[in-house]
């Protein structure tokens, strides 16, 4: 009889290992898998996605990213942002959706975690169907 491995969600690392050498359409079909699989997790354990410090990503602005979702998605459960994710912050502002109205709308809807970090992404971009 064949063994199966148990389902293990993604953590905050292993999506950063991922996003390492990928073109920016495939990290933002790896941040909405992330976003599914944490959201499907029960509260309590989530934190445990967040915890470990993910590698270098080779982009500045990714790595801060990541950071900004760790503290983003902590702050919705309640909980501090990981020690690792606080001394992540861009000297420019970053606009990952560089349209007109995108920009505008990042600006007024972006959490606080990216804004404080100078990533504007509106706050429906990180929203899972």
């Amino acid at each position: 009889m064949e063994q199966s491995t148990p389902y293990k969600p993604m953590t905050l690392a292993r999506l950063g290992a991922m996003l390492a050498g990928s073109d920016d359409s495939r990290r933002w079909r790896l941040v909405a898998e992330f976003l599914e699989e944490y959201q499907w997790e029960p509260a309590a354990e989530r934190g445990s996605l967040l915890d470990q410090e993910p590698a270098r990503t080779g982009d500045e602005q990714w790595d801060v990213f990541l950071a900004a979702l760790a503290e983003h998605l902590a702050a919705k459960d309640g909980h501090a942002a990981p020690r690792w994710a606080e001394t992540r912050a861009l000297r420019r502002f970053w606009f990952p959706f560089n349209t007109r109205a995108a920009r505008v709308d990042a600006v007024v809807n972006a959490p606080a975690a990216f804004r404080r970090r100078g990533v504007y992404v509106a706050a429906q971009e990180l929203n899972v169907a």
